[in-house]
């Protein structure tokens, strides 16, 4: 059997491998709508409902995005500014900012890290000393923006949303040539996906061909069930896109989830590690009395004399099973009784004097008479 241990990742003091609880991120990405207040809040709130760490997005967005891309209008209900960079710059969060929320998610006992979008952003990243790096699904393919980010040597977690398994194969040998710590998540790069995208069966097919990496889930959907079923399968991390309204404005608040939902999450995962077992059929001590008052014990269908061989239909089965089992039936019958017995009372072998083979086999038959 593989050692549970084989397969692990420690980000920030947790240990994350196939006998853990499940690593819950509750990622903001802009959520906080460039707010250092808003993000505070969101932080406590993560916390609160039992996340492990917070997840925030930095882009260095004037050497990210080309000079037409960056000025191009960006005229609609969520928007943030008159062009695309605009918007992009007023939720984007500062150098001072990101300093004060590594302190505050300290004073939490929260970890904090976010998703490196270019080399910059991962350089600032590093400074700040973040205990992980997330690379998303539109760089999958950026292999020389991997390779970086792998050579920091922190552990990296990749989401794999648009990609071939070829990419995907590509992705973590590169991170893991410079790195061992890498965690792959299965990912739909839909905002939200549809159920019949999410793919999970994926998560086995990355452990088996990623037997040294730990697993887990990005998860894009609108509910709280799937990451349960990703944690089955076999995926330790879980990444949850969280608000505090899913009202509020931007893409990403109406598949997030509220406090509740993500408390409920998390209340089910941890539940999951629990139900789920170690693959050992125990017996426990709840299940005594059900048992008994459901199981069936051997009784005699009838009132029975001493002297009496018995048949199979001199015996019925009936509850409580506090009796001989039913299992043993075929080992009473053709056995003789050395005591009378009343109908419904519980047979023992006590009862019954030392088996003789041939009228064993005449009651087997049915061919028995009382004697």
């Amino acid at each position: 059997m593989r050692d549970r241990r084989t397969r692990h990742v420690e980000i920030d003091g947790f240990d994350v491998h196939d006998g853990s609880d499940c690593y819950v991120i509750a990622e903001i990405g802009h959520n906080h709508q460039g707010s250092l207040e808003q993000a505070k809040k969101m932080f406590d709130a993560a916390k609160e409902c039992g996340a492990n760490a917070v997840k925030l997005q930095k882009r260095d967005n004037r050497s990210l995005y080309t000079r037409e891309y960056f000025n191009r209008p960006y005229d609609n209900e969520v928007s943030f500014g008159a062009t695309y960079g605009e918007h992009r710059e007023a939720l984007e969060l500062g150098r001072d900012e990101y300093f004060e929320l590594q302190r505050h998610s300290r004073e939490l006992g929260l970890a904090f890290f976010a998703t490196a979008f270019d080399f910059a952003s991962a350089d600032f990243l590093a400074e700040l000393d973040v205990p992980a790096f997330k690379i998303a699904s539109g760089d999958l393919t950026n292999t020389p923006l991997l390779r970086y980010v792998g050579e920091l040597g922190k552990p990296v977690i990749f989401s794999t949303g648009g990609g071939t398994l070829d990419d995907v194969r590509r992705a973590y040998d590169t991170l893991t040539d410079v790195n061992p710590q890498v965690i792959v998540l299965q990912c739909t790069a839909g905002y939200p996906a549809a159920w019949e995208e999410l793919d999970l069966r994926v998560i086995t097919t990355y452990r088996e061909l990623f037997p040294d990496a730990v697993v887990g889930f990005s998860s894009h959907d609108n509910g709280i069930a799937m990451p349960v079923a990703a944690f089955v399968l076999g995926g330790r991390v879980v990444e949850k896109h969280f608000t505090l309204n899913r009202a509020l404005k931007g893409t990403d608040h109406a598949f997030s989830l509220e406090p509740q939902g993500l408390r409920k999450m998390v209340r089910d995962l941890r539940r999951a590690r629990l139900a789920l077992g170690d693959g050992t059929k125990t017996m426990y001590p709840s299940e005594a009395a059900p048992i008994l008052k459901m199981a069936k014990k051997i009784v005699a269908a009838r009132d029975l004399s001493a002297g009496h061989v018995l048949r199979a239909e001199d015996l019925a089965l009936k509850s409580p099973g506090d009796g001989l089992p039913p299992y043993e039936l075929e080992r009473l019958v053709g056995r003789t009784l050395r005591h009378p017995v009343a109908e419904e009372m519980s047979l023992t072998f006590e009862l019954l004097e030392e088996l003789v083979p041939e009228l064993m086999e005449e009651a087997l038959s049915g061919s028995s008479d009382d004697r």
